[in-house]
């Protein structure tokens, strides 16, 4: 990756914002905020949706997966639908079917009704992200968008932390269809300032009208590929341990593999000869995108990983319910209020971004490893350290991997980068969390073995231990 110490002057032309950037920031990234809270917070109320609508916990999982999916596919297309329909129409368009959906979804009668409105809300939730990141990094000049990506970071890497706790407090508290019910008023209150405060640059508006005066034409192929690509690619995530992955006797997993790697080549192949691609991989030419790209989906996985597996412990080891294993977690999120203006401002002062990004995944990598070496042994104060400073480690590498991401990108090819470094982050998170459960199965199952292997009904200590337990019942008879 080249060096990515922000220069003095913007690289790429711009129209100034109508009102001050940062009230421009601070609305953008509520609506970003909202999206990524809703991927994680219904992960905790995921039993109770499916006790609620009579469904199994693995029939309840598809509530995950249709969301999932949905968004994936909207990402790497905002691009396109940018350009089509105007960055600020289609940020308020998601806004208002975002909203919209998760109303209708919190009235769900029915798992099938569930997962219908939980496609629809992915669909508009997808064009969240992309969207209000291309806004800030038009509102702010090129030495101040660090300080606009660590405001972007803000709202990215708190939504998740506090995402268990809140989902926690939620369902036991109240019911799991204030899950989706709260993001009403806030996504309300958010397109009504939106849409006062946001206007499209000129570029936008320029490149909009050069394509009404082009016959219009729409890649269904490269659409249609996309599709089975990222459905293939959800579903296997999801219930490739259910159905014991290449191991499947029924040949589900095989055949959803074979599917997506054939899906994924001749997606690449026709979208980088198509005049007009749905999905534009051209970005993944410039070096420094690529390498960031990487990074953010390394990072995320570990991310997701870490907060599936914390919570597991917490709730199956240490007997704590939904909402104290979400306290336990929850400390993270104001070490990241405080350590993101702090990477903001050394990058704003010109220091190298590489280094920065480095030493957060040194970081991250000593986060993880002291939280390996946790035990029954230990206090709730000794479980929230270790994810402190994985979370400080993310924090360090998200904005100035998000500024380097875009510095020598073209400015017609943002919109189409900005939509491929959000889906990276979101399947990293989606890679994360189907490797933690993975090896948490299977270890379990491994121990599980283990032990059983050394039962023994003629144990002299087994037998001592059975009449212990037994005496007290024994006794009342």
């Amino acid at each position: 990756m080249t060096s990515a110490v922000l220069p003095s002057t913007p690289l790429n032309s711009r129209s100034r914002a109508a009102v001050n950037p940062w009230v421009v920031a601070a609305v953008v990234v509520v609506p970003t905020f909202m999206e990524v809270l809703d991927t994680t917070i219904a992960v905790v109320a995921l039993r109770y949706i499916a006790g609620g609508l009579s469904a199994t916990v693995n029939d309840g999982e598809w509530v995950i997966t249709s969301y999932l999916a949905a968004n994936a596919i909207i990402l790497p297309i905002t691009g396109w639908l940018i350009a089509h329909l105007g960055r600020r129409n289609y940020f308020l368009l998601s806004i208002a079917v975002f909203t919209l959906a998760s109303g209708l979804c919190g009235m769900a009668t029915s798992l099938g009704q569930l997962i219908l409105l939980r496609v629809l809300q992915g669909l508009a939730g997808g064009g969240l992200q992309p969207s209000s990141q291309g806004v800030l990094l038009d509102a702010f000049p090129v030495e101040r968008q660090g300080m606009a990506m660590t405001l972007f970071g803000l709202a990215a890497l708190i939504a998740p932390v506090v995402g268990p706790t809140l989902g926690g407090w939620i369902t036991d508290d109240y019911s799991w269809r204030w899950v989706f019910w709260i993001n009403v008023p806030i996504g309300l209150l958010a397109l009504g300032v939106c849409a006062i405060t946001l206007r499209d640059p000129d570029y936008l508006t320029a490149q909009r009208m050069e394509l009404r005066r082009r016959p219009f034409s729409f890649d269904g192929v490269g659409l249609s590929l996309l599709v089975i690509v990222v459905v293939c690619w959800e579903v296997t995530l999801s219930k490739g341990q259910e159905w014991d992955w290449l191991g499947d006797p029924f040949w589900r997993v095989q055949a959803l593999a074979i599917l997506f790697a054939v899906g994924l080549a001749g997606l690449i192949f026709w979208e980088l000869r198509h005049p007009s691609p749905v999905v534009n991989f051209r970005p993944l030419r410039e070096r420094n995108f690529t390498a960031c790209c990487v990074i953010i989906f390394c990072a995320f996985a570990v991310l997701y990983a870490a907060s599936t597996s914390l919570p597991a412990l917490l709730q199956s080891l240490f007997g704590y319910d939904a909402l104290s294993a979400g306290l336990v977690m929850s400390p993270a999120g104001f070490f990241v209020v405080v350590a993101m203006p702090f990477v903001g401002r050394a990058l704003g002062r010109g220091t190298d971004a590489r280094w920065v990004i480095a030493a957060g995944l040194l970081t991250m990598a000593a986060g993880n490893y002291w939280m390996s070496q946790m035990n029954l042994d230990i206090s709730p104060g000794q479980a929230v350290w270790p994810r402190v400073v994985l979370i400080v480690g993310l924090a360090m590498c998200f904005a100035p991997a998000n500024v380097a991401a875009y510095l020598y990108t073209p400015v017609a090819l943002r919109g189409a980068a900005v939509g491929l470094l959000s889906l990276l982050r979101n399947e990293g998170g989606s890679v994360g969390t189907s490797l933690a459960q993975t090896l948490q199965e299977r270890r379990d199952q491994f121990h599980s073995l283990r032990l059983g292997e050394s039962l023994d009904p003629f144990n002299a200590a087994a037998q001592s231990f059975l009449d212990q337990a037994a005496g007290p019942f024994l006794q009342q008879t």
